[in-house]
C-alpha cells in the first residue's frame, strides 16, 4: 500500500522544543518507509552579520553543532536524512521555500517553542504562516506527543475542503490499520444545524467507506475545539485531521484566531492541517 505521504520535510532547530516533531517524523519515515528531508532555519540578515559578526559566527557554529547532533540521532534511529540549513530573515519563509523547492507533500513542525520560531500562546504567528502558506499539508506536533497508534479523527465541517480532510484521514487510517472517527460539531442555532452536521458527517463516512475504511461518526453540539478534544480523549484518538479552511473560508482567521488554532493549541496529540 502506498504511504499516505512520500516526501516528508521536518522543520526543526533541534532544541528541546523540537523533540516531539523529531520523534514523530522519525517514526513516520520508518513506518512508511520513506526518506526524511530536514530544514533548519537560521534567522539572520546581512546587516546583522555586518554589525555583529561574532554573534553571527556563534549562531552559525550552534546550527552546525545541532546539525551534527541531529544526524547522529537519526543514524542511531536508523533514519537517513537529507539536511539543509537555510539562512534568512524569516524562519517561516525559509521553511515554506524549502518545502516548495523539495516538493514536500508533508511538513512536520513543532507546535510552538521559544519566542521567534514557531512560537505563541496557542500556535503562534510563524507556525500559522507555515500552515497557511506551505505548498502541502502540515503536521503540528506538541513536545510530548508520541507517534499515533490508537486512532485517527477527521474533524469536518461544511467547508469545501471536507472531502480532502476525510480522504486524508481515511488514507492514514487504512495504511496504519487504525480506527477512524468522523466528528462534525453542530452549532446550537439555527434549528436545522444538527441535521446539517449529520449530513456532512455522513458524506465523510461514505468517502471513508469508498477508501475501504469503516468510520464512526459523532455530531455533538457545542464549541468545536472542546467537543473535538472531548471525543478524541474518550475514543483514545491520537491524530486529529483538520482542513485549512473553515466556515468563513478566511484562512488567516482560521489558523490564527479561530477553530483550527484552538484545536491545534489545546490538543495533546499531533494535528494534521490538510491543504485543501
Amino acid at each position: 500500500m502506498t504511504a499516505p505521504f512520500e516526501r516528508i520535510l521536518l522543520a526543526t532547530e533541534h532544541t528541546e522544543f523540537d523533540v516531539g516533531a523529531e520523534r514523530v517524523a522519525f517514526a513516520l519515515a520508518r513506518r512508511w518507509n520513506v526518506p526524511l528531508m530536514v530544514v533548519q532555519p537560521l534567522v539572520t540578515n546581512a546587516e546583522y552579520e555586518a554589525v555583529a559578526p561574532e554573534l553571527a559566527a556563534r549562531a552559525d557554529n550552534k546550527v552546525h553543532t545541532r546539525s551534527l547532533q541531529l544526524q547522529a540521532d537519526a543514524q542511531a534511529a536508523g533514519i537517513g536524512l537529507e539536511l539543509r540549513v537555510r539562512r534568512g530573515a524569516d524562519a517561516w519563509r525559509e521553511i515554506v521555500a524549502d518545502a516548495t523547492e523539495r516538493h514536500a507533500d508533508l511538513v512536520v513542525a513543532r507546535r510552538r517553542g521559544r519566542h521567534g520560531f514557531l512560537a505563541g500562546r496557542l500556535v503562534g504567528d510563524i507556525v500559522g504562516k507555515v500552515a497557511m502558506l506551505a505548498p502541502c499539508s502540515v503536521l503540528l506536533v506538541p513536545r510530548a506527543a508520541l507517534p499515533w497508534s490508537r486512532g485517527v479523527m477527521a474533524a469536518v465541517d461544511d467547508s469545501h475542503g471536507t472531502g480532502d480532510v476525510a480522504a486524508t484521514a481515511s488514507r492514514i487510517a487504512a495504511h496504519d490499520s487504525l480506527p477512524l472517527v468522523v466528528t462534525c460539531v453542530a452549532a446550537k442555532q439555527p434549528a436545522d444545524a444538527r441535521d446539517k452536521a449529520a449530513a456532512v458527517a455522513a458524506r465523510a463516512v461514505a468517502a471513508a467507506s469508498t477508501a475501504g475504511v469503516a468510520a464512526e461518526s459523532y455530531t455533538p453540539e457545542g464549541r468545536p475545539h472542546e467537543e473535538i478534544g472531548r471525543i478524541a480523549a474518550s475514543r483514545g484518538t491520537d491524530l486529529i485531521v483538520v482542513g485549512r479552511h473553515g466556515h468563513t473560508g478566511a484562512l488567516e482567521r482560521l489558523i490564527l484566531g479561530g477553530t483550527a488554532q484552538k484545536i491545534i493549541g489545546h490538543a495533546e496529540c499531533a494535528v494534521l492541517v490538510v491543504k485543501t
